[in-house]
């Protein structure tokens, strides 16, 4: 009877499956977390080129940029489109995307090249470039939350600048 070993693959099964069911629900979820950054890092890296990319007139000083500015960049960020049809990014919103400008001026005092030389809209006397930083921060969604975690109130968060180049 000591030598009956027809249930042990059974009891090996059962100490083994909880650690095999955590590394693959672990896996599911870090590839989600990795995957929803992912689209959220390139929607922002995407909404700061389309704002530098348009025209000097649309900066009007430092800080100050149009509204229709502000709107089209968050479209861009949430859709991918001007017009806000369709979100293909996870849980966004125009409250969670924020648009700055800041200049900056070349050191020592000398004047910037390019296309900034001579350029004192921003504020600058000498001249100076025009950055814009685009800025996300949205909840993460686990996909594990049908099963009671909810992800602990991590947000995913994401950042680009882009000098204008006023084209």
């Amino acid at each position: 009877m000591l030598a009956n070993r027809s249930g042990s693959a059974a009891v090996e099964m059962a100490l083994c499956m909880p650690l095999l069911l955590a590394l693959m629900f672990g896996s599911a979820e870090a590839g989600n977390y990795f995957m929803n950054e992912h689209s959220l890092v390139k929607a922002v890296r995407d909404g700061a080129r389309f704002a530098a990319r348009r025209p000097f007139s649309d900066y009007t000083g430092c800080t100050a940029t149009s509204s229709s500015l502000i709107t089209d960049t968050q479209n861009i960020v949430m859709g991918g489109y001007l017009a806000s049809a369709s979100i293909t990014t996870p849980n966004i919103s125009t409250s969670n995307v924020t648009v700055t400008t800041n200049c900056m001026s070349a050191a020592g005092g000398q004047n910037m090249l390019g296309i900034y030389r001579g350029r004192t809209g921003c504020g600058a006397t000498a001249g100076c470039a025009q950055v814009v930083t685009v800025t996300a921060q949205v909840p993460y969604r686990s996909i594990l939350r049908s099963l009671g975690f909810s992800g602990i109130g991590m947000n995913l968060n994401a950042s680009s600048q882009a000098a204008v180049g006023g084209i």
